[in-house]
């Protein structure tokens, strides 16, 4: 694939690739997404099943739950840094090599996690050698976003730009659809004794073959052409490069119209995928399976909706999509709830599907958007800071806020959490109005020199 780089000077306009090299551009870094967020989603499950009693059983249920989902919150908290560090090197010298480190990292803690002591067996080193691991996984899925999402957004063509880019974005929940489906397989061929004595660990061993896989799928591809342009003028101006100073100088309305546009649409994907199976298994005491079978349907409706989605937004714009999307998870929480409550399998497979419909109108255009905020000089690093540091302020803290709130499991309070999400959906309108529609933007835009906007 080498062919999709073409030598050229500074001020030469980069030769479109193929369709052919766009589709494997894409396809190399939707597998690699989903691996890199199978692991992701992989833990936070669970978080929610069995990580509290096995590496904090001296609390009560409902407090190793939000224990173990505290762990699963600093992962969130590493994010940012490694979105920094990625980004840095990423703008620097490449996108391929910090994919190819991110997707290393990501795999070698998800597998040491799968070997990982339990409480009962090294005390306290346990929970203190899960947080290590979680903060690895954060740490590398911060740089893999930006830089998956950019070596597809930079390779295609601007009018076609939102249904390449959603390609990846429909990585993570097929990555999410790989982890509940072991999961619940698992599940209906395991009992509960068996799944908290070994078999959890299986999921998190099995990302060993999916990391290799990955490696080998992403070692065709190159940097785009318009990443090499910029390259090389920058070199020529002898300037010293910091993409994070000139992103907080040059760029800091849209890193922040970029994290107020996430606060929907990761606060409701953490409620609608991870929270419901604490609220399920604890607070009304049903079988996992009732649930998972929904979030395995669930995962798949949106890896095919999100690049039909994407292909909309290069038609209608982006943010229309979004704006739908936030108002209607804003609204959807105060009927999500009562439907789940019924522990009918048909209503909780609507309260999914129709939750995570909501969920993609946002986060389809989201990796097109964010591309579009952002110089081809600093984008791989102020896309990753937007897009990682709310995920501090919404999906970290979305689990234990949303378990926080319900209190109580025999007075549950589903519609606090409700509001939350409501609130969080207002934030999400707000930011989408404040900013300006992006749809064909040439990602050529600002390539090098600061003097353009400053």
């Amino acid at each position: 694939m080498s062919d999709t780089v073409v030598s050229q000077s500074p001020g030469t306009a980069p030769t479109a690739p193929s369709r052919t090299n766009i589709v494997k551009i894409v396809f190399a870094s939707v597998v690699g997404t989903a691996v890199e967020w199978y692991d992701f989603f992989l833990y936070g499950s669970a978080a929610a099943l069995v990580f509290g009693t096995l590496f904090f059983p001296d609390s009560d249920p409902l407090t190793a739950t939000l224990l173990a989902f505290g762990t699963y919150a600093l992962g969130f908290v590493a994010r940012p840094l490694g979105g920094v560090v990625f980004g840095h090197y990423g703008d620097k010298v490449g996108r391929k090599k910090m994919l190819f480190v991110s997707l290393l990292m990501m795999g070698g803690a998800t597998v040491a996690i799968g070997l990982l002591p339990t409480y009962a067996t090294i005390g306290v080193a346990a929970p203190i050698l899960l947080l290590v691991l979680r903060l690895l996984q954060g740490f590398a899925v911060g740089g893999e976003w930006g830089g998956a999402v950019l070596m597809v957004a930079e390779h295609g063509k601007d009018e076609h730009r939102g249904f390449w880019s959603s390609w990846p974005q429909a990585g993570v929940p097929f990555g999410n659809l790989l982890a509940t489906g072991v999961l619940w397989l698992l599940a209906l061929f395991q009992s509960d004794e068996a799944f908290n004595a070994w078999g959890w660990r299986i999921p998190f061993l099995l990302s060993a073959v999916m990391v290799l896989i990955g490696l080998w799928v992403r070692f065709s591809l190159e940097d785009s052409p318009v990443f090499a342009e910029t390259k090389a003028e920058l070199e020529a101006t002898d300037k010293s490069h910091l993409p994070i100073l000139e992103v907080v100088k040059r760029y800091p309305k849209e890193v922040l119209l970029a994290m107020g546009m996430r606060m929907a649409e990761n606060i409701s994907y953490y409620i609608f995928t991870i929270v419901v199976i604490t609220y399920v298994t604890t607070y009304l005491d049903a079988k996992k399976g009732v649930v998972l079978g929904a979030l395995l349907a669930g995962a798949a409706m949106q890896s095919v909706l999100i690049p039909l989605v994407g292909a909309l937004s290069d038609r209608v714009g982006r943010r229309p999509l979004y704006l739908v999307g936030a108002v209607g998870v804003g609204v959807w929480g105060f009927l999500y709830f009562p439907l789940v409550d019924s522990l009918s399998g048909p209503k909780i497979m609507l309260a999914t599907l129709v939750g995570l419909f909501f969920h993609a109108l946002m986060y389809s255009p989201q990796a097109a958007f964010f591309s579009e905020l952002f110089g081809t000089s600093v984008r791989y690093t102020g896309a990753s800071v937007g897009y990682q540091l709310a995920s501090i302020f919404a999906g970290a803290l979305a689990p234990i806020i949303a378990v926080k709130l319900l209190g109580d499991v025999a007075t549950k309070n589903t519609t606090a959490v409700a509001i939350y999400l409501a609130v969080a959906a207002a934030v999400t309108v707000v930011s989408v109005l404040l900013a300006k529609e992006t749809r064909a933007t040439s990602l050529r835009h600002d390539r090098v020199l600061p003097s353009a906007h400053e």
